[in-house]
């Protein structure tokens, strides 16, 4: 990570005005709006078909960017619209709100696959590029600052024309399934600790815990309350399939050591072949790990995503992490399945 001894304002040069893109087949090009939500998810999802057929976008994933108060849609996004009025191409563009160790600006986005081949794609990501840099001009603090984006491996057109705009490919994370009909492995747990369902009352807790576990992963920084919040309400979060460790004191008292959430997308299922739930997180504590925490809170997920009807669970981890979490994943029997690339620019 690049060490930063002045703002990043005095090391990012910001544009003087941002590009206006020009493309023949683009009749305008605009920032979205909340009356784009349902024309921007039909254009992610066949964006999706052919770059990562295994997963869908979630409507509320677009919806929720519209409400976040660290996003202003006016300048953080942009639609392209061909000269028949549909959507072909949409970019996104966020300052990460939790800046603790690192200041990141993320890029998402991308063109309809019958548009691709003709410059749209590189138009956008020419505006994409400097709004961010814009975003991380605009920051007086005193650490690395970055532009970033990622892209499954089956789609590394998008990688190249990622490295034309000087990212790098940084980290690799990779996609992990695990077939639900084989054994799982039964964990119990030493005195003092103990698994219960995840509950809602639960919740400011375990994103408390989230945030301490997780600055200790690659380019992790805290998730705000209305990022948070968004995610353990929004339609595809299930408490279900979503478990708790606790540590007990000698006094009695508890407080939360571990969780695991997860979500069910069933759009996902017809493009995978498969009946799956997600596991979007996983963590213990620092001072609590080593006793078979993490492995009990597997066990717990995947026996009740089984008994859901499930055929699979899946997760992506970090290939490179220095927790072990990838060890840990295969000796629950998970195996990797396919690679997202994450692609940076430093400052």
């Amino acid at each position: 990570m690049t060490d930063a001894t002045s703002p990043l304002s005095e090391r990012v040069t910001m544009p003087a005005a941002l590009p206006v893109p020009e493309h023949p087949d683009i009749a305008v090009w605009r920032p979205a709006t909340v009356d784009d939500i349902d024309a921007i998810w039909q254009l992610e999802k066949s964006i999706g078909q052919a770059d990562h057929p295994n997963y869908v976008l979630e409507r509320d994933e677009i919806a929720e960017i519209f409400d976040f108060s660290f996003v202003d849609v006016t300048t953080d996004t942009l639609v392209a619209e061909a000269v028949d009025g549909h959507l072909v191409a949409n970019g996104l563009v966020v300052l990460s709100p939790g800046q603790v160790t690192l200041v990141k600006s993320n890029l998402d986005g991308g063109v309809l696959p019958t548009m691709r081949g003709r410059g749209i794609g590189r138009e956008l990501l020419n505006w994409q590029v400097a709004r961010a840099t814009q975003q991380l001009a605009t920051s007086d603090k005193r650490l690395p600052g970055w532009i970033a984006t990622s892209c499954d491996e089956r789609a590394p057109q998008n990688g190249r024309l990622y490295e034309r705009f000087g990212l790098v490919c940084t980290r690799y994370f990779l996609c992990l399934d695990r077939i639900l009909a084989d054994p799982i492995r039964e964990f119990t747990l030493a005195d003092g600790i103990r698994l219960a369902p995840y509950e809602s009352k639960l919740s400011p807790v375990v994103h408390a815990a989230r945030n301490e576990v997780f600055m200790d992963h690659w380019s992790s920084q805290p998730i705000p309350d209305e990022t948070w919040n968004a995610y353990v309400t929004g339609s595809t979060f299930v408490e279900e399939l979503s478990f708790v460790a606790f540590g007990i004191e000698p006094d009695g008292s508890e407080h939360v050591v571990g969780f695991i959430m997860s979500s069910v997308n069933e759009e996902d299922w017809a493009a995978a072949g498969y009946r799956s739930s997600y596991i979007g997180l996983v963590g213990v504590l620092r001072g609590w790990r080593g006793r078979h925490i993490a492995q009990a809170l597997l066990a717990a997920q995947l026996d009740a995503s089984r008994a859901a009807g499930h055929e699979r669970a899946t997760l992506d981890v970090d290939s490179a992490s220095p927790t072990g979490a990838l060890d840990l994943y295969t000796g629950m029997g998970f195996f990797a399945s396919n690679r997202e690339l994450v692609y940076v620019r430093e400052f």
